[in-house]
């Protein structure tokens, strides 16, 4: 009886995390930052900016219930998400700006840790620097994989996510 028990768990527990991992194309919101060109200083500027950016959307995420409440939010505060891309430019001493804007876009499969996103179009915010034209950045904004936060001594980091929230690891 014990065996079937702990079989039965581990069936469950099998289904729900390929459920978990296997969302449509439409649960996800996508973010990129592009930076201005593939010169290491450039892509140097895109990871300061990023840590902005990160840092800027922790706490909407963490109250965000769904990826269409975090899409209006992102919408009807693009010019503050725009604000904290550009002064952290101008903190850099950079002389050129930023595009923000959240859409539908095309990407190629990429692969975050354990989770692939197939090819296809998704929601996106998409976060040019300057021209736009160097590699990019890019990470899930919803379920917020990418947003993480040091422990009280700074030495660890600890991924947040939708899936640790769901399994009670917060």
């Amino acid at each position: 009886m014990k065996k079937l028990i702990v079989l039965a768990v581990a069936l469950v527990i099998a289904i729900s995390t390929f459920c978990l991992l296997n969302h449509k194309e439409n649960d996800y919101l996508r973010i990129h930052i592009r930076a201005n060109s593939n010169s290491e200083y450039d892509q140097q500027i895109k990871y300061q900016v990023k840590d902005a950016v990160v840092e800027a959307l922790k706490p909407i995420a963490n109250n965000i219930k769904n990826k269409e409440q975090m899409i209006e939010l992102l919408n009807e505060n693009v010019h503050l998400l725009t604000a904290v891309v550009d002064n952290k430019l101008r903190e850099l001493g950079q002389n050129y700006t930023s595009t923000v804007k959240i859409c539908e876009e095309k990407f190629p499969t990429r692969s975050y840790e354990e989770l692939t996103l197939g090819a296809g179009v998704y929601d996106a915010i998409i976060i040019e620097l300057g021209s736009g034209q160097g590699d990019n950045w890019w990470c899930v904004a919803y379920p917020p994989l990418c947003f993480v936060t040091a422990d009280g001594d700074g030495d660890s980091i600890q991924y947040k996510s939708i899936f640790s929230k769901w399994f009670g690891n917060q």
